[in-house]
């Protein structure tokens, strides 16, 4: 593979390109480096930026000197693939490289061009004309695209053969899958208190494979769940593994300590009545993301009374061959007087206290404060997490104070709010545990065909 860098900065690559594996890959003629200096193709005393329309900071590189580079080098070197580095790019993953990559070869492209800008950036119409790629490596914003550049190399070099001595190694590497790499040990067996785990030390390769998916699994989920969602197919093996790391979830739905209506202005603390619609399709939402235990709370014995009857037609009565899948989900739920009951319980069944997370729509003043991306802040405390959904007009302040913590209410881009609560609660379930598969494309599809 020919790689050309246009550039500001061509000295920054020597070091880069004369060191480690790439410079064993150029050394093996697997890759042939040059870089050009953006500075030789604008004429005597011109300038290769300029301010922008529309008034601005900074300085913006100019379209006819890219021109003139991309002619000159594509002229030198043959057709490119050409890469540029913005933070409004596509951000890059191991699968998006893993894809351009294969890209390249779809396309016979054996000549890879990269321009790194600097200042402002490019002119937009420059993109535009000449882009094959747009890359940000984050969510951040540095000096220019020169470093972005050379990240981009070290993880896209990966992938062509013989570059890194096993093939192996990048079949394994962290984010090739939807888990990250396993913890990896050398002597000596103690260092500063710490030990290699025996397990590692056995000689047992069953039992070493099955720790570490277990350790993967364990770093991945609970440290890297935005990852692991985003995965579009899992092995049975992979599947199971997740589910025993996800902390076990439980919900709640109050019919006490929410507000009620007053009047049309004020509210106050109240009990509401159960319906059967929010018991059925809470239920099944919880189940489709595998909640253990669906409760209901209200402090009136008679709605205590018809809810259990309807659960014991589902759950134990005709209910359960009329419409199996509807038992399943229902077999689930619990009705109880108080929320402090429902804590009990879940203690009881595993251990240690809950994890108390309240819902609602209001934006109140609570420390715990978390949003749908925070399940690391939750999860590492290694407890149970029960979620806390609230009938009227919401929770009441006390009671979310009382918990350890609080999710930002869902909102969309309008100022209309006033989802159901059941609505709601499938949503929470969903941004919360559900998985959310992204760029589903050809090294997909032939992971699942494999």
């Amino acid at each position: 593979m020919k790689i050309s860098v246009v550039t500001l900065f061509p000295d920054l690559y020597k070091p880069f390109f004369a060191t480690s594996l790439v410079n064993r890959a150029q050394q093996a003629g697997i890759i042939d480096t040059k870089t050009y200096d953006l500075f030789s193709y604008a004429a005597p005393k011109e300038r290769i930026d300029g301010p922008t329309f529309g008034h601005g900071a900074g300085m913006v590189i100019k379209p006819e000197v890219i021109e003139r580079a991309v002619a000159d080098v594509e002229g030198k070197q043959g057709p490119a693939y050409k890469v540029f580095f913005s933070p409004k790019g596509k951000k890059m993953n191991q699968r998006m490289l893993q894809r351009l990559y294969e890209r390249m070869q779809e396309q016979k492209k054996e000549h890879l061009m990269l321009l790194p800008a600097r200042y402002e950036g490019m002119d937009a119409r420059i993109e535009n004309e000449y882009a094959d790629d747009i890359i940000s490596i984050g969510d951040f914003v540095l000096m220019g695209g020169d470093l972005p550049a050379m990240v981009f190399l070290e993880g896209l070099l990966r992938f062509i053969p013989a570059v890194v001595g096993k093939a192996e190694s990048v079949q394994q590497d962290s984010f090739s899958g939807p888990f990250v790499d396993y913890p990896e040990y050398t002597a000596p067996v103690e260092w500063r208190g710490y030990i290699v785990p025996e397990i590692l030390r056995s000689g047992n390769h069953k039992a070493i494979a099955e720790w570490r998916q277990a350790s993967v699994a364990q770093e991945s989920v609970i440290h890297h769940f935005d990852w692991v969602r985003s995965y579009p197919t899992f092995t049975s093996s992979e599947q199971t593994a997740i589910e025993r790391v996800l902390p076990n979830h439980y919900v709640v739905l109050m019919h006490s300590d929410v507000l009620i209506c007053e009047d049309k202005v004020t509210t106050k603390k109240g009990t509401t009545s159960v319906t059967s619609l929010d018991i059925h399709d809470i239920a099944r939402s919880a189940a489709t993301y595998g909640l253990k235990k669906y409760f209901i709370v209200t402090p009136l014995v008679d709605q205590q009374a018809i809810v259990k009857t309807l659960l014991g037609f589902w759950q134990h009565g005709a209910g359960v061959s009329y419409n199996n899948h509807r038992h399943e989900a229902v077999n689930h739920v619990i009705v109880e007087s108080t929320l402090e009951h429902v804590i009990t319980q879940i203690t009881q069944r595993e251990g240690k206290a809950p994890l108390v997370i309240a819902t609602g729509a209001r934006r109140d003043n609570h420390p715990g404060s978390i949003s749908f991306n925070d399940q690391e802040t939750v999860w590492m405390h290694q407890r149970p997490v029960l979620i806390v959904l609230g009938t009227g007009r919401g929770l009441c302040p006390e009671l979310i104070q009382q918990c350890d913590y609080r999710l930002i209410p869902l909102e969309g881009f309008s100022s209309f709010n006033h989802l159901s609560v059941r609505s709601a609660a499938a949503v929470i379930f969903d941004r919360w545990l559900g998985k959310n598969p992204r760029n589903i494309d050809k090294d997909v599809t032939l992971r699942m065909t494999a």
